[in-house]
């Protein structure tokens, strides 16, 4: 079987010889299990968790946990059913049918990220911090990544970029208040300050996506020529720079713009139609090309 096909199943990939049914499995008191500490989910559906652990009250656990011994020989890392462990203890279970499969740490952080993303638990903001995380501690890249778990590369980039909105977009994104096509346009605004009270009216007026990045690619636009009126204004409030901007203009015979940076800064010079760039072409290269 080839590597790609076996990606694409997912945990069986990663940990193939803990999938199969013929798998042996040992009852282990969960006092002795310590969770996953690369566990992506922060939150749990109560609810969910209730009805799981009413069918293990009455059916059992019907699906093996998966540990991984530690050094202490007495104790093990959950690295598989972090739902089935909860609900167990809900039902009043002292332990749990349970695989032993030695699993590093990584593998660990792989493996949760995608028994969350196949049952769909995981929120945006989640799925991207879990991302992040794999590309920061194991060196992936993006493309090292979606084949690794069976994603496709623009999605795992769409889905981290998310993560430079500001803290309360996240939040509502994390609260499903807003969906990442809704939140995703707010990224071609620079002022988190706009792009929060942005989030705020596409989630007030009940915005689709594309009418979301309608919105924002406006507010982007005024934004821009807001930042370039101010640059002209701070042109106009330094008489040198005003002088040297025009001195440059009567010289080349075109509209020139300076925009000063912090360090440095941009000579801008406009041209109109094709024979105008030409004689610039000539003005600034006397010697041709």
């Amino acid at each position: 079987m080839s590597e790609k096909k076996r990606l694409g199943k997912g945990l069986g990939a990663l940990i193939p010889e803990v999938m199969e049914s013929s798998v042996e499995t040992s009852e282990i008191s969960l006092e002795r299990i310590k969770p996953n500490p690369f566990q992506p989910r922060s939150e749990f559906n109560d609810e969910k968790l209730k009805e799981l652990a009413a069918s293990i009250r009455e059916h059992g656990v019907l699906q093996a946990v998966v540990v991984s011994p530690e050094e202490d020989g007495d104790s093990f890392t959950l690295v598989v059913g972090e739902r089935r462990c909860r609900a167990a203890r809900l039902a009043g279970l002292s332990a749990v049918p349970a695989v032993v499969k030695p699993v590093d740490r990584k593998t660990m952080l792989e493996v949760a990220l995608i028994e969350n993303l196949q049952r769909e638990d995981l929120n945006p903001v989640e799925e991207a911090m879990a991302y992040r995380r794999l590309m920061q501690e194991y060196n992936y890249t993006q493309e090292e990544l979606a084949h690794r778990i069976g994603r496709s590369r623009p999605s795992i980039a769409n889905s981290v970029r998310l993560l430079s909105l500001p803290d309360k977009v996240l939040e509502s994104l994390a609260r499903h208040e807003m969906t990442p096509g809704q939140a995703r346009p707010l990224l071609a605004i620079s002022d988190p300050d706009k792009q929060q009270e942005t989030a705020t009216l596409i989630m007030q007026k009940g915005l689709s996506a594309r009418e979301a990045e309608k919105m924002a690619t406006n507010i982007s636009a005024r934004g821009d020529k807001k930042k370039e009126e101010d640059r002209d204004q701070e042109i106009e409030n330094d008489p040198l720079q005003a002088e040297i901007q025009l001195q440059i203009q009567r010289s080349l015979g075109t509209k020139v713009r300076i925009r000063p940076g912090k360090n440095g800064g941009i000579i801008e010079i406009f041209y109109y139609g094709e024979e105008d760039l030409e004689r610039l072409v000539s003005k600034l290269l006397p010697e041709g090309i």
